[in-house]
């Protein structure tokens, strides 16, 4: 029988006895509040909590990009209470920046389901005269090497490599300045600390509505529908550089296949809410393909191996 948003909803919902007396479910997130995965993560843990009839707390524990949090999911007892609220760049760039790190963290996490899609914004210092993608190449090229700064969530996330390939394409060199998570990096633009950040939708659209930032361009193929008159870098003078990203659920690897399927069937309900969907929309992301955990397991595999490269081509070290 297909697998249907009405079939996962029965079977996931039809022992709630059972799932109510279950422990509460800790959902790491692995960053300082107020980033966008955080907010994604916590606009996603109530859904997914109704789904599985289970409580779902939040745990920020952000560091090293992502990798304190991760590593803690990957070695926590695969017991079905801890799981991990993860962006792509956790699971598939960050462990082959760990160099002097012998845990394979790909092998230790699970994938359970995929819950968004999302692309970045260039978020400028309205402070700064660029008032548009060529302008701020001009600029910057104009300033001495390191003169204007863009902020991250630390070494490998991908605002740093989107702000690697912006330096790299534009012709001239940024300093980059690392945090714990997106929310801090994004606020010190805010205050006029940092030049830029290449940041995900969900913090930088309000404060861009507010006038506090100043929207450049996005990384994706398209036009967000959150911010319909900022061009994508290849209408705005830069093709060639398309930046994408994806949310989703892990579990540590030897999670009982039982658990496993549970997770991966209430999280795919809780993905598909039409209210969450909309939260993602006005957030500037976008719905999941509903992908079984098989194949979402594989689209990691396949994009882990892809990064082992890149991330030795680009030369991309821990600062």
């Amino acid at each position: 029988m297909p697998l249907t948003r009405r079939t996962l909803l029965a079977t996931t919902l039809a022992t709630p006895a059972l799932a109510q007396s279950r422990p509460p479910i800790t959902l790491v997130v692995p960053y300082a509040a107020g980033g966008g995965t955080d907010i994604v993560g916590r606009e996603f843990a109530p859904h997914f909590s109704e789904a599985l009839g289970q409580t779902v707390v939040v745990d920020n524990r952000g560091g090293a990009a992502g990798h304190v949090g991760s590593m803690s999911v990957a070695r926590a007892r695969p017991d079905g209470t801890t799981l991990l609220f993860a962006v792509s760049t956790n699971i598939v760039v960050n462990p082959h920046l760990q160099r002097g790190d012998r845990f394979d963290l790909a092998a230790a996490l699970g994938a359970v389901a995929q819950v968004s899609l999302y692309q970045y914004v260039l978020a400028l210092d309205p402070r700064l005269p660029p008032t548009n993608l060529m302008e701020l190449a001009a600029y910057g090229r104009a300033r001495p090497a390191g003169d204007l700064t863009y902020s991250s969530a630390g070494v490998g996330s991908n605002n740093h490599l989107a702000g690697l390939l912006f330096s790299e394409a534009a012709g001239f060199q940024m300093e980059h300045v690392s945090y714990r998570g997106t929310g801090p990096a994004l606020l010190d633009v805010v205050a006029g600390r940092v030049s830029m950040n290449f940041s995900s939708p969900p913090p930088a659209v309000p404060l861009i509505r507010e006038g506090k930032l100043r929207a450049l361009a996005v990384t994706g193929a398209t036009r967000l529908s959150a911010l319909p008159d900022v061009p994508t870098l290849a209408e705005a003078g830069m093709p060639g550089i398309v930046i994408t990203g994806w949310h989703g659920v892990f579990a540590p690897v030897q999670t009982p296949a039982a658990e496993l399927e549970r997770f991966e069937q209430a999280a795919k309900i809780a993905a598909q809410r039409s209210d969450f969907i909309q939260k993602l929309e006005r957030d500037g992301l976008e719905a999941a393909p509903l992908r079984s955990r098989a194949e979402f397991g594989t689209m990691v595999r396949d994009e882990n191996a892809f990064w082992a490269n890149k991330v030795r081509e680009l030369n991309i070290r821990l600062e």
